[in-house]
C-alpha cells in the first residue's frame, strides 16, 4: 500500500514499513485470537518495533487502522510521536457489531468474502483494481491469513478515539479522500477538528488512498520532516 509513496519519503526519511498481523509478513499470533485484540496492543508491537531501530521517536503516517495506531500512539504516548500523519482514517470506524460479524464471517469462511466486496470499499476509481498495484493489494488480501484479519476486526470494533482527540500535541496532518466511502470526509473532518492545530487536506482518493500517489507524497514529505532525529 505504501509502494506508491516510499521512494519520496526514504529522500528525507529512513522508512520503515510494517505489516497488520496476518498481513504480509507479520504473524497472525500478533494479536489475541479472541475478540479482546485491540488498538492499544497494535500500537505496543509499534513501539517494540521502533525500540529495536533505537528510535525514542519518529514521524508517523498511516491509513485507516494504520492511522489509528498512529493516533493511540499520540494520545498515549505523545514523547514517541514527532509527527503523524493520518490518512484516510478515523477517530471511531463505526459500532462494534459490523466489525465482530466480520470478524466471524472471516473466521467461518476465510476471507474469500471479503476480496470479493474489496475493491468497492478500497479504490474511489474502480479502475484502480485492474493496475498493477491495485492487483497486487487485492492478491495481499487474499493471501491474508484469516486468523490475523479478523483479529484487526476485533481492534476496530473497540477503538474510539473521540473523547481524546484534544490530547494529540503532535504536529497532524490529515488527509481525507473524497471518494472514500468507507470513512468519508466527515471522519477526516472530526479528527482535524479534534486535534489543535491540525491541518486538513482533501484529496480524490479512495480508501486505500492509491489514486493520487503523488499529492499524498508530497503532502506527507513537508509535513512528516522534522529538523532532528531519526525518523520512520
Amino acid at each position: 500500500m505504501w509502494s506508491p509513496q516510499l521512494a519520496t519519503l526514504a529522500r528525507t526519511h529512513r522508512v520503515l514499513r510494517w505489516d497488520l498481523p496476518g498481513h504480509g509478513g507479520s504473524r497472525a499470533d500478533l494479536l489475541p485470537h479472541d475478540d479482546t485484540s485491540s488498538v492499544a496492543a497494535l500500537a505496543a508491537q509499534v513501539l517494540r518495533l521502533a525500540d529495536t531501530q533505537g528510535w525514542e521517536s519518529f514521524a508517523y503516517a498511516g491509513v485507516s487502522l494504520g492511522g489509528a495506531v498512529g493516533a493511540h500512539l499520540a494520545v498515549h504516548h505523545p514523547e514517541r510521536v514527532a509527527s503523524l500523519g493520518l490518512v484516510c482514517s478515523s477517530a471511531r470506524f463505526g459500532p462494534p457489531g459490523p466489525w465482530r460479524e466480520r470478524a466471524a464471517l472471516v473466521r467461518r469462511e476465510g476471507v474469500g468474502p471479503v476480496v470479493e466486496t474489496s475493491p468497492g470499499r478500497w479504490f474511489g476509481d474502480p479502475g484502480t483494481a485492474e493496475t498493477l498495484l491495485g492487483r497486487a493489494l487485492l492478491r495481499d488480501l487474499a493471501e491474508t491469513d484469516p486468523v490475523g484479519y479478523a483479529a484487526c476486526c476485533d481492534a476496530l470494533a473497540t477503538y474510539d478515539l473521540r473523547p481524546d482527540l484534544a490530547r494529540i500535541t503532535a504536529p497532524t496532518l490529515v488527509v481525507g479522500g473524497s471518494l472514500d466511502i468507507a470513512t468519508p470526509l466527515d471522519h477526516a473532518r472530526e479528527l482535524a477538528d479534534g486535534i489543535a492545530d491540525a491541518t486538513l487536506k482533501a484529496c480524490a482518493i479512495g480508501r486505500l488512498a492509491v489514486e493520487q500517489p503523488e499529492t499524498v507524497s508530497a503532502a506527507l514529505s513537508i509535513h512528516l520532516r522534522a529538523p532532528k532525529g531519526p525518523q520512520c
